[in-house]
């Protein structure tokens, strides 16, 4: 008799309910073993971003999406949907808030999405992204190297679990106060390439982590191209000679993260700068080679825009709230569920109620808070609902996959991404990532 085939949902369900991180990592290293054999690999996307930069293909834009509830059913839609659509260019990512709030560390996300390409039959790269992997612009003015001290010690958790596209945000620390626009970015690109250097010193043998920048903080006043080529003259001036620089530029453009909450509850539309959008990609790509300009915060945008960011040549679009809404919203998910994470709320969250808010509102921008504390309650649900709730959200991760024409593109992908395994060895009681040679299974 042979051997009986492991379940891979079994193990993906065990590794999110266990909060014993050596377990979480016996269970990721199964994981892993299985999707290299099978032709799954996480992967950069630093060479396909550098060849749009190169002029050598254009006309889609990427989605990148943040899976803060049900990742493992939501990833699944997800390469459902790459599957049908013949799509190879989509990222899978996590900010660092985030992981707080709805208790996933890196090590447990790429695993868990490993295993729904597993369980999808995907083949082929993958892509987790560390999404604004951002500067408290406090706590750095109090103490900047203990500051940075935490986000180097968070891009090596994250590159060692599979993160191989980061995200840097030092766009916090933006100097508005200054008249001179480059004065105005330095400390951004300061902190930007002492973190992008960081990341080349340690990111694996034959793997070229992909590395953003960031000149507006979404919320704020909208970039300008003066904005992005002082930052890029200061970056590429404190940059080490010899060291990859960034591979894409995030830009403000009107949006915010979650959109802006009425008093019912509901989003206000928000009007975006395309133009800028538009612009600023172009600079990027024709002055610095970068694959164009990345939008934050557009999940809860008009359905009608989202077709408006390929014709615009942006590279990246990065969507999360919506997502997380349609969880809540679901007529599946259950009441008696909803209504305890909306009670424990009102009492764990009621700090962060400002004057004159509803509650509509309160309950709107604090609920991604209940994500963590009720993740394995919402893990636990049925599996029968949590399939219903994800085929309501795979619709719409089939609808952006559209209109942002990143569609019949899976060749793209194989045509400049090296599939590389990687993997965790112990060496003298230290755990160091090394290149295992290219292809392997």
């Amino acid at each position: 008799m042979g051997r009986k085939p492991l379940d891979i949902e079994k193990i993906a369900l065990q590794l999110i309910m266990n909060d014993d991180l050596t377990t979480k990592k016996k269970l990721a290293n199964k994981i892993s073993i299985i999707a290299y054999k099978k032709g799954i690999y996480l992967s950069s996307i630093h060479e396909l971003y550098m060849a749009r930069g190169r002029g050598e293909y254009s006309g889609f834009t990427v989605p990148a999406i943040n899976l803060r509830s049900m990742t493992y059913d939501l990833a699944k839609a997800i390469f459902r949907v790459a599957k049908i659509n013949n799509s190879g260019t989509f990222i899978f990512e996590i900010a660092k808030s985030e992981m707080g709030y709805t208790n996933q560390v890196p090590l447990e996300y790429s695993s868990v999405i490993l295993a729904a390409a597993i369980k999808e039959g995907f083949r082929g790269p993958v892509f987790i992204q560390g999404d604004h992997f951002q500067v408290n612009a406090k706590k750095f003015k109090e103490d900047q190297e203990k500051e940075l001290a935490g986000l180097k010690a968070l891009i090596s958790d994250a590159i060692e679990a599979g993160f191989y596209n980061i995200d840097i945000d030092s766009s916090t620390v933006v100097d508005l106060a200054e008249t001179d626009i480059k004065k105005q970015q330095y400390w951004n690109y300061e902190v930007c390439s002492k973190l992008t250097q960081f990341i080349r010193q340690i990111q694996p043998r034959g793997v070229e982590v992909s590395v953003g920048g960031e000149i507006g903080e979404v919320g704020s006043k909208n970039s300008t191209p003066e904005d992005l080529r002082a930052f890029m003259l200061g970056f590429r001036e404190r940059l080490r000679k010899g060291r990859t620089g960034i591979s894409k530029i995030s830009i403000q453009t009107g949006t915010s993260h979650g959109g802006v909450v009425l008093p019912d509850g509901t989003v206000a539309q928000v009007k975006l700068d395309f133009d800028t959008l538009k612009n600023l990609s172009e600079v990027a790509r024709k002055e610095y080679g970068l694959a164009g300009a990345v939008q934050h915060g557009a999940s809860t945008l008009p359905q009608e825009a989202f077709h408006k960011f390929a014709e615009c040549e942006t590279a990246e679009v990065h969507l999360a709230t919506e997502f997380q809404n349609m969880i809540y919203e679901s007529r599946h998910f259950p009441a008696d569920l909803k209504t305890k994470i909306y009670e424990w709320l009102k009492i764990n969250a009621a700090s962060e109620k400002k004057e004159g808010e509803t509650e509509e509102q309160f309950i709107y921008k604090t609920r991604k808070k209940a994500l963590g504390p009720f993740k394995k309650e919402i893990m636990g649900l049925p599996q029968s609902t949590r399939d219903t709730i994800a085929a309501e959200i795979e619709q719409k991760f089939d609808f952006l996959f559209k209109q942002l024409n990143a569609v019949n593109n899976k060749n793209l992908a194989d045509k400049y991404i090296t599939l590389k395994r990687v993997i965790i060895r112990k060496h003298k009681d230290k755990e160091a990532v090394v290149h295992d040679g290219e292809g392997a299974d």
